[in-house]
């Protein structure tokens, strides 16, 4: 992906400001550990979404300090010239591991572990958290909208409602989540997401007559389009389609009202006028709610804008990035101390974690188990973090499609409780262990 001037100044300063002190103090190259974590989930939420790790690997990768963006550290006064002289030879040369992309998480849960130098680990704090906490949050909130529809797909089509760039963002992490398709072509550009999109009340409006726009859409895409019919009035709408594309007309539209009694008389239709394979879709500020409340109606499938690309009411995962371990030096066999922050409200775990999910004898997951020690997984169990950065080389990096598969998979092994969308405790308890220490 093209990240055009890189990613180095989508940081806060005082990433920087601690380097320079860092430096100045001598403390910059000890070895130290940070882990990304949410202390709770989103009120109400049963699990989480690892969603945005692909995007963060080429935003590490293009995570360098070019002329221009020295010169704006200079000239702003921000830095001092050893940090600037540092800086123009920044790469990351640590080691990153995380909990594969499109797994679930729950409260604690070490989704990511980067271990580096203090200097080299800490400027990556802002970026890892504003790619993560916006991409896990999408994709949680997808992902209750997927199983609130059961098996009828929903198309992300949010894009108006959010920066263009998040929009961006929002449609790959729908997609991993388990949307059919986007109206965002820059997602399906970038990331390969199927696109779809036909036509809105302004097409309509631009025509003499409702005829005459359904006319020119069929001429153009065919009978398999999908026409808007409550620009003026449904029923006669609904009639002048299928009078114009015959009974093989592709699906009709319902973007307002009562979209549970219209479906059901637009289906009565439909079948009064042989139209039998002519599909329902609804949009108009939909979220898991509305689409639940939906499933007993004869609807083929949703469209969903606001609610996905605000979270749905979460529109952050609440992520952090919190140094967990730091040796004493810069020497690789220094051994590692866990610290720990003990702030009221805010407290953290000390050392370096690893995970396991721990699932029983009919395939479903009933704690994590998170240690700093060694993972010691049982039979069935399963390690969760995996390597994506070893070295400063991207290891981690795989097809949108994988991780979009290992999300269903995920969700397939969480209890029954997990889908509910009434409130209720995390669907996975999580517990620690506290192991011997790493070096």
């Amino acid at each position: 992906m093209d990240l055009g001037d890189g990613t180095a100044l989508l940081t806060d300063q005082y990433e920087l400001t601690m380097l320079q002190a860092a430096l100045r103090s001598g403390t910059a190259g000890r070895r130290s550990v940070f882990e990304v974590f949410a202390r709770s989930l989103p009120a109400g939420r049963r699990y989480g979404v690892v969603a945005g790790t692909g995007r963060l690997l080429d935003a590490i990768e293009a995570f360098r300090f070019e002329p221009a963006q020295l010169e704006f550290l200079a000239s702003n006064g921000i830095v001092d010239e050893p940090t600037l002289q540092w800086l123009e030879k920044y790469r990351f040369t640590g080691n990153v591991w995380g909990y594969a992309e499109g797994d679930c998480y729950f409260p604690e849960s070490p989704i990511l572990v980067v271990e580096g130098t203090f200097g080299e680990a800490v400027l990556l704090e802002t970026l890892a958290l504003s790619i993560l906490n916006h991409d896990c949050a999408i994709a949680s909130a997808a992902s209750r909208m997927v199983q609130a529809a059961q098996d009828r797909p929903i198309i992300e089509m949010g894009s108006r409602r959010a920066h263009e760039r998040a929009a961006v963002a929002s449609a790959r992490a729908a997609y991993l989540a388990g949307f059919a398709t986007t109206s965002n072509l820059e997602a399906g550009r970038l990331y390969g997401v199927p696109t779809a999109g036909t036509s809105a009340h302004s097409f309509t409006l631009l025509h003499d007559s409702e005829r005459h726009a359904f006319e020119a859409q069929l001429a153009s895409l065919g009978e398999g389009t999908t026409l808007l019919v409550d620009t003026y009035d449904v029923e006669r709408a609904v009639r002048t389609g299928v009078e114009l594309a015959g009974p093989g007309l592709g699906a009709v539209r319902l973007d307002s009202g009562d979209l549970g009694v219209l479906a059901r008389r637009v289906r009565d239709q439909l079948d009064a006028l042989g139209a039998h394979g002519t599909r329902i879709v609804v949009t108009g500020d939909l979220d898991e709610y509305g689409i639940a409340a939906l499933a007993a109606a004869p609807v083929n499938g949703y469209g969903v804008g606001t609610s996905l690309v605000t979270g749905s009411g979460a529109p952050t995962a609440s992520l952090v990035y919190k140094l967990v371990a730091r040796s004493d030096g810069p020497d690789k066999d220094a051994p590692m101390r866990p610290v720990a922050k003990r702030s009221t409200g805010k407290p953290s775990r000390g050392g370096r974690k690893t995970a396991v999910r721990r699932i029983d004898g009919h395939g479903v997951a009933y704690a994590e188990t998170v240690s700093t020690g060694e993972p010691a997984p049982g039979p069935r169990d399963r390690v969760l973090q995996v390597p994506l950065v070893r070295d400063g080389e991207i290891v981690g990096r795989e097809p949108l499609a994988e991780t979009r598969e290992r999300h269903a998979r995920a969700v397939a092994e969480l209890p029954a409780t997990a889908v509910q969308l009434s409130k209720g405790e995390p669907a996975v308890p999580t517990e620690f262990v506290n192991g011997g220490p790493r070096s």
